[in-house]
This record gives C-alpha cells, sequence and structure tokens, in this order.
C-alpha cells in the first residue's frame, strides 16, 4: 500500500486556466478560499482568472472574466463576504445562458472551475460540465469556435467547495462560514444575556436556518438554551405545556432569564411553522414573563471570518488546486470538505442527493431519518443538548452510590467551565453524585472538595477562566493527602480537565496505584490548554479561543499600518515550546514568517526572510508580519528578530515589535471550544460511568488496568479514548510536546501561501471517497 510520496511542487499547471467564481449566499470565509486557490494555482503555474459576480458574470463575460495576479488577493483574508461578488443568476438556468458562458470560458482557455457556493450553485456547476461537450459542438456549428478548440478544450474539470452559513450540506463536518456565524450568534447571546439577568427576562432569538437547524441547535448548546426549535426535530404533541413547566421551573430555581432559541425554519410535529412570536406570545398568556423577540438576521452572515473559517478554507482552497490537477475526463465533479479533521474530496452528486434526502424526510414526516441524514456531528449535538438542558425529576433517576469527582490542573483555558458543566449534568442524569474540586490537586490535599449540583453550574458555558480554580502543582508531592481525601470522601473516579500538567498527573496517579489502593479507580483525562501541546489529540479545549485572539490583534496591527509605508511587524505567542498557535495563527492572519521550536532555524533563514520581506515592499503590499513562538530558539529572540529586521531593513521598511501575552488565556470561550468542552466532557463521563460498572466488585471499584486511565482526544476523524501509559512513548517530556504533530504538515501550506518556494508533501490527500450512510452506532464514535 505504500505509494511513493506524492510532492505539491512536483504537479504543473502550466498550461492549464482555473476559473474561481462565488455563487450563491455568501459566507465568511469565502475570501481565504479564494485567495488559496489563486495563490496555490499561480504556484504551480496555472494561469486564474476571477469570474466576478458569480455565474451572472460568466453568462456576462467581458470585464467579468479577468485574469489575476499574486497581489490580486493582498488583504482580503480577513474581509468577510465575497470580494468577487455574488448573484443570483436566472440566465444560467438556461441553455442559451450556458451556451455563452461556456464560450466566454472557452474564448479564455479556462477548462478549470472552482465553484465556492451552497448545494445549489454547486448542482448548477455540475449540469454545466456534463452539458459541456454538447454546448461546445453547438458553438462550433454556429460558427463561433472553429473544431480546433472543441478538440482543445474538451473537457470541464469542477470542484466545488461549500461556503454555506447553515452548515446544511450533507458529506462535510464543517462548511466555509458555519463558525463564523456562530461567533455573531453567540456574541449576541452573550450580550443579551446579561440585559436579560438585570430585568428577569425571557429572551425569544431568532436565527437563520430555513431547512436546517444547525446553527440553532450548536448556538443553545452553546449557550446552555432553556428551549430550541429546530426543523429536523420538531417537540412532540403538547410542546407548549412542557415549554412553559420547563420556564418556570427554571425561574423556581433562581434562575433570573430564560433563552428560547428558534432557527427560522421551525416547525411542529405537523410541518406547521413555529415563529419566534407565536413562542413569545405564548410565554406572556401562559406564564406572564416579560419577553422580548430578537432577530439576528444577516448580522451572522456579517463580521469578519473567525480563525477556524480561515484556516478551513485556506486548507479547501489547496485541496481543490489539487483536484483540478489531478482530474481526468473520468473523474466525477467533486467537492472538497472535512471529515473531523482531515480533508476529503466526495463526489459532488452524491453529497446534493443526500442535502435533498434530508428535506425530502422533512417534508414526509420522517424526522428522525432527517437527523440521522444530517451526519454524526449534528446528531451528536442533537443528543447532547437533549442530556444537558432537561433535568429529570429525582425521582425517576437512576442511583449508582458512585462519587465522582471533577477538577482543572494548570493555567487556564476557555471552555474548561463548559466541560465541568457537562460533566456534572451527565454525572447527575447517570445517577453518580458529583463533587467539585477548587484549585486543582493543591486544593484536593487540603480538602477543598464539595458536592455540586445540576443548577450549580448554570450559566457556565460562556465564563472564560477556570471557576473551580486551577493551579499547575502536580500531585506527585501531595499522594498521601490527596489519597486520604479520596477515601475520607469515597472518591470512585476522577475527571481531570486541563494542559500538559493534567496529563502529567494522570501519570503520577497512575504509577502510584501500586503504593496506594485509593487511585485504583477510572480515570479521565480531558485535554484543555491553549498551546494544543498534549500528546494523543490534535486539538484542546481553549486553543480555538486563542487562536481568535491572535488573529484578531494581527489584523488590527496590520490595519495600524495600512496609513504607513512600508512596516513590518515581529509578534511573540504563547505556547511553550509548541508552536501550534504561532504556526495556526500566520497561517489565518495571512503572515510572512512564522519561527517556532518545533522547525529548527539559522541565521541564514533569517536573512532569506528579512530578503523576502524587501522584495515583497517593492510590490504593491507594503506590510509584513511575522509570529514567533515564546520559546523557539533562546538566543534568538523576539528582540533579536525585532533589531536584526529593524538593521537589515534599514532604508526599506521599519519595524515594530509587539508581545501579546496573557490576553491569549483569557476571554470568553469560542463557539469552537464550548461545543468541543462540552461535547468531549459529555462522551468521557460516559465512559467513566460504564468503567464504574466493569470495575465494581465487592462492593467496591478497584480498577488497575492501563485501560482505566485514559485521555479523550480527537484524532483525525474520531474521538479516541487513550490509556496514558502508552502515550507515554509519544511524548518530548523535556519540552512537553508530542513526538509528532498533525499541523507541522500544513506548514508549507502557510509558506506557499507567502510566497515561498518550498516542498509540501500532499500524500494524504487524493483519493475520491463516498458519502457513507452511517447507522445510529456510529454516532458515538463520531466527529465532533
Amino acid at each position: 500500500m505504500d505509494h511513493q510520496p506524492k510532492f505539491f511542487e512536483n504537479l504543473s499547471g502550466t498550461g492549464k486556466a482555473i476559473g474561481v467564481l462565488t455563487s450563491g449566499g455568501d459566507a465568511q470565509g469565502m475570501n481565504a478560499a479564494v485567495r488559496a486557490v489563486v495563490r496555490m494555482g499561480i504556484y504551480v503555474k496555472a494561469k486564474v482568472y476571477f469570474v466576478y459576480e458569480g455565474y451572472q458574470g460568466m453568462v456576462d463575460g467581458g470585464d467579468n472574466i479577468v485574469e489575476v495576479s499574486w497581489e490580486s488577493v493582498s488583504s482580503i483574508l480577513q474581509v468577510g463576504g465575497t470580494v468577487i461578488g455574488s448573484a443570483r443568476c436566472k440566465s444560467f438556468r438556461t441553455r442559451e445562458g450556458r451556451l455563452q458562458a461556456a464560450y466566454n470560458l472557452v474564448q479564455r482557455g479556462i477548462t478549470n472551475l472552482c465553484v465556492i457556493g451552497g448545494d445549489g450553485s454547486l448542482t448548477g456547476a455540475n449540469l454545466f460540465r456534463e452539458e459541456w461537450s454538447g454546448l461546445l459542438e453547438e458553438l462550433a456549428q454556429k460558427g463561433k469556435i472553429d473544431e480546433e478548440a472543441v478538440k482543445k478544450y474538451a473537457y470541464l474539470n469542477i470542484v466545488g467547495m461549500v461556503g454555506s452559513i447553515d452548515n446544511d450540506f450533507c458529506g462535510t463536518d464543517m462548511t466555509i462560514g458555519t463558525d463564523s456565524a456562530l461567533h455573531r450568534i453567540i456574541e449576541v447571546v452573550d450580550a443579551i444575556m446579561t440585559t436579560a439577568q438585570s430585568h428577569q427576562r425571557t429572551f425569544v432569538l431568532e436565527v437563520m436556518g430555513r431547512h436546517c437547524g444547525y446553527l440553532a441547535l450548536v448556538s443553545a448548546l452553546a449557550c446552555g438554551a432553556d428551549w430550541v426549535f429546530i426543523p429536523e426535530y420538531p417537540p412532540e404533541e403538547g410542546w407548549e405545556d412542557s415549554m412553559c413547566v420547563k420556564l418556570s421551573e427554571n425561574r423556581a430555581r433562581k434562575k433570573r432569564l430564560n433563552i428560547i432559541i428558534v432557527a427560522e425554519g421551525a416547525i411542529d410535529c405537523h410541518n406547521k411553522p413555529i415563529t419566534s412570536e407565536k413562542v413569545k406570545d405564548l410565554v406572556v398568556q401562559r406564564l406572564g414573563f416579560d419577553t422580548r423577540v430578537t432577530i439576528l438576521g444577516h448580522v451572522q452572515r456579517g463580521g469578519t471570518p473567525s480563525a477556524f473559517d480561515r484556516i478551513l478554507a485556506s486548507r479547501m482552497g489547496v485541496e481543490a488546486v489539487l483536484a483540478l490537477l489531478e482530474a481526468t475526463p473520468a473523474t466525477p465533479a467533486c467537492v472538497v470538505s472535512l471529515s473531523g479533521n482531515q480533508a476529503v474530496r466526495l463526489p459532488l452528486m452524491e453529497c446534493v442527493q443526500m442535502t435533498q434526502e434530508v428535506q425530502k424526510a422533512m417534508d414526509e414526516g420522517r424526522f428522525v431519518e432527517a437527523v440521522s441524514l444530517r451526519g454524526r456531528s449534528f446528531e451528536n449535538n442533537l443528543n447532547t443538548y437533549k442530556l444537558l438542558s432537561h433535568k429529570k425529576p429525582d425521582a425517576e433517576l437512576p442511583k449508582t452510590n458512585f462519587n465522582v469527582a471533577v477538577l482543572n490542573v494548570g493555567a487556564p483555558a476557555a471552555g474548561m467551565n463548559a466541560a465541568v458543566r457537562a460533566a456534572v449534568r451527565v454525572g447527575i442524569t447517570e445517577g453518580h453524585k458529583m463533587f467539585a474540586v477548587i484549585d486543582g490537586f493543591e486544593g484536593f490535599a487540603r480538602g477543598k472538595i464539595k458536592e455540586i449540583s445540576w443548577g450549580d453550574v448554570g450559566g457556565w458555558t460562556g465564563q472564560g477562566g477556570s471557576i473551580l480554580g486551577t493551579k499547575r502543582t502536580l500531585p506527585a508531592k501531595y499522594l498521601e493527602k490527596i489519597a486520604d481525601q479520596m477515601r475520607t470522601n469515597n472518591i470512585n473516579a476522577l475527571m481531570v480537565i486541563g494542559g500538559f500538567e493534567a496529563y502529567e498527573s494522570c501519570l503520577q496517579l497512575h504509577e502510584a496505584r501500586s503504593r496506594f489502593e485509593e487511585f485504583c479507580v477510572p480515570i479521565c483525562v480531558l485535554p484543555a490548554t491553549i498551546s494544543n501541546n498534549v500528546p494523543g489529540t490534535d486539538f484542546s479545549i481553549g486553543a480555538d479561543t486563542a487562536l481568535n485572539a491572535i488573529v484578531e490583534t494581527c489584523d488590527r496591527i496590520k490595519q495600524s499600518a495600512s496609513g504607513t509605508k512600508r512596516r513590518v511587524f515581529i509578534i511573540e505567542t504563547m505556547g511553550g515550546y509548541c508552536g501550534y498557535l504561532a504556526n495556526m495563527g500566520a497561517l489565518a492572519a495571512g503572515a510572512d514568517a512564522a519561527y517556532i521550536f518545533e522547525e529548527q532555524f539559522d541565521i541564514r533563514e533569517l536573512q532569506a526572510n528579512v530578503e523576502h520581506l524587501t522584495e515583497k515592499m517593492k510590490t504593491s503590499i507594503q506590510r509584513g508580519l511575522v509570529l514567533r513562538n515564546e520559546n523557539c530558539n533562546e538566543n534568538y529572540t523576539t528582540d533579536f528578530i525585532y533589531q536584526l529586521y529593524s538593521e537589515e531593513g534599514k532604508g526599506v521598511f521599519d519595524c515594530r515589535k509587539n508581545v501579546l501575552g496573557h490576553m491569549q488565556q483569557g476571554g470568553a470561550p469560542s463557539p469552537f471550544d464550548r461545543n468541543f468542552g462540552t461535547k468531549i466532557s459529555a462522551k468521557a463521563m460516559q465512559w467513566i460511568s460504564k468503567k464504574l460498572k466493569e470495575t465494581y466488585r465487592k462492593g467496591k471499584v478497584f480498577a488497575n488496568t492501563d485501560d482505566s486511565v485514559c485521555l479523550l482526544g480527537m484524532r483525525r476523524r474520531n474521538l479516541v479514548f487513550q490509556p496514558v501509559a502508552e502515550l507515554k512513548n509519544e511524548t518530548d517530556f523535556v519540552h512537553r510536546i508530542p513526538k509528532e504533530q498533525w499541523w507541522l504538515k500544513l506548514r508549507p501550506l502557510m509558506k506557499i501561501l507567502a510566497k515561498y518556494k518550498t516542498s509540501y508533501d500532499v500524500s494524504d490527500s487524493g483519493q475520491l471517497e463516498h458519502v457513507a450512510m452511517h447507522s445510529p452506532k456510529e454516532a458515538e464514535t463520531g466527529a465532533i
């Protein structure tokens, strides 16, 4: 199976012309995709053309189809929407319109199209491709083109990228723009919560999603909404009563506000619409609560793209160019998409058909099927929401007599509180008694431990930092005291949420089992650190929030230079020895270089970077951005690099430096971190329950196997529990990083987009897969 590795730079685009267009509704991140397609295309020596105003521009031709250069896409990465415009086009739906479009493309020799849009745009592109040879024949008969052209341009290749804030396309976990739309929604919800709390109000929020409830569902999960209405999962008969009961119960529990989220396409089980006004009237009539409606509307499409969307779109853009270069007349039109953390290619029509199946199932009232067709990520979200939002009456809860403790270890990371909330609520639902440990293992040793209830964690998802308090102290020096506390409080399982320290702590507890029987209980680590340096997982809770903080600051810093001429900024990021934040921040902010510990660099490389920037300053782009990880090199400090650039750039550019510091650890958690924290924590709690049942013998819990101390991580496409003892071999303990890190593969991508010649291994990509129908079983192991 071992093939030769495939390198991007060995693929040639010479003689090929690629057209890029955005169509349908706009979405944040489309520009990042356009930029990646243009630069990757030019890098492999293909010609790249903008098609302005979507299909309308393709039909109108003329100045709407222009060849572009490297500089054409400078400074568009941080802009929302699409700079090449998008229009709904009636004429492209007619054969005459498509005939004209084909003529305009052939005139410029364009036979490769990259379409960024929703399912309608992609279906149109596929039809165009199927008709292509017929259209050329017709043009030849009319004498508009010669037979030579018919032969030369015989095939049209199409690659699609899905840009849609609704995340309504089957086959892809996230569409471009979805994460940014969630950012807008969550910003609004966080703002509304403070005013609702002041007045004891109920707010009904209407979010976009005519046919898809993804935005409503995930924002409800991310803000802990009291009730959510989505088209795929209509409420049961008599929902009016159960909703009002739930709202009044919450008020009785001293909760001062209620949030209800309604997707614009929400329906009841008879396919009748449920509108935000209807929900408001109901609450006012039945309960007399002070209720307000807020309709978010087009705010959700606006604003700057989030770090996630920029990286997603950049990765998709590269994959799209690869797919076009490798396309043959026999390959079907494909879409590039993301599955878990991996870029994949899927046949376009399979995805479209499955997307239409969902609508059909909903129209026919087969709602369970509609949810499962949406894919495992959607199904997972729904199940988690159901688990966390409604507390069963105490009489209905099982009683296990197990006590489970939750604690935070290491530096604070945004999203930790969401994870604690989910753990507590799932634990209570499973019938355990939940205990919160204050201030990590140090607090544990001092007996700072108390029982925590369902209501105690209300409103925690949106809080940054660590409410329980966290310390970096490892348990090794307190083992005896901690064992005492575990015995006194009869703790039968531990959930440890934190960074590298949390992982190391659990290794220490695992190794101390032979001396202290108290540690022979199920233990689970959830990775939560801005540095993303924990082995066994691609992502950790908190890293996305930190990345957004970095990218936002870089945007501002870049903008500050737009008035001055020729300036280079040197920015230092956190991360310990792990270069994740510097590297991914550079990719998302469009930086010229990122210095990291994992890739050794010397004075020659610094020299080359300075020369590269000097060349760049001769073009119309007159500012540069360089990121440096805090520990990338002990001698080449931020000051050193700043001074070097200042000296070498004399007369060409001047320099400024910025150390971002602790702002990277703070702030409200991003939607991704809230959702990721909530979901992995719920899953970890279910694992703990399973292990407790397996290890309960003769009236006590006794777990001493390696697989009873695990770390739950996201690996490529799946969430996996890995024994910490096995992860030891994958860890560099001196520098506190994993020995192998997936994101290093994306490093060349950043360099190519900054116009460096480099080697880029793309062996991972290229296999066309099929859209898998998943069984409900799989939803449990599934994606985020």
